[in-house]
């Protein structure tokens, strides 16, 4: 459980990714981001706060429609527009909030982050920044952002936390509750947890 709070406290930190153009290296976004999240966290950690820092400036930083179709796997293909738009706004909204509560909820203040070397070359719109999270007492955490270039800005697509994958994780939930009530189920399901964590 440690490490999961680790890894969304590191993956909070990426919705907060500066404005930034392609010839900004991927990793170079992911470092600089999460050295000024970590300098944040030392500072305040109120939950309203912080997740009104992710709300207004996640969307532009992450793909959200892919992360959904990727976690809703093959009924994606048999959602309706409307239920798309729906699915696409409840996982946000679901995801900005377990990042924030993550985030509140840290206590380490010497958590620190190595970007290792990334291996990008000229044409490519897809890669992955691999990361090690390290704090004093625990054990060092592997994330590793994937990121696709979108309209000339780098945009996180997945997480993968101790070779877990955050769009593969959820996949297995909404397989189960499409199974049990529908792609419309599963939008009630996300609506309710959100007003939940309210």
């Amino acid at each position: 459980m440690k490490n999961a709070i680790a890894a969304l406290l590191m993956l909070a930190s990426s919705l907060l990714l500066p404005v930034a153009h392609a010839q900004t290296a991927p990793d170079v976004l992911v470092k600089t981001t999460v050295e000024e999240v970590l300098a944040i966290l030392k500072q305040n950690k109120d939950r309203r706060l912080l997740e009104e820092t992710a709300e207004k400036r996640v969307l532009p930083h992450f793909d959200f429609r892919t992360m959904t179709q990727l976690a809703m796997g093959v009924s994606w293909r048999s959602a309706t527009p409307a239920q798309r738009t729906a699915l696409e706004n409840a996982f946000r909204t679901l995801l900005v909030r377990t990042y924030t509560a993550a985030l509140a909820e840290a206590t380490g203040v010497d958590r620190k982050i190595e970007v290792r070397p990334l291996q990008l070359k000229p044409g490519d719109d897809f890669t992955t920044v691999r990361t090690v999270v390290t704090e004093p007492g625990r054990p060092p955490i592997s994330i590793d952002y994937r990121m696709t270039l979108t309209d000339k800005q780098w945009k996180v697509t997945d997480i993968v936390a101790e070779n877990a994958s955050l769009v593969i994780s959820y996949r297995g939930q909404f397989n189960s509750e499409i199974g049990r009530s529908g792609i419309d189920g599963l939008i009630k399901l996300l609506e309710n947890r959100n007003r939940q964590g309210a």
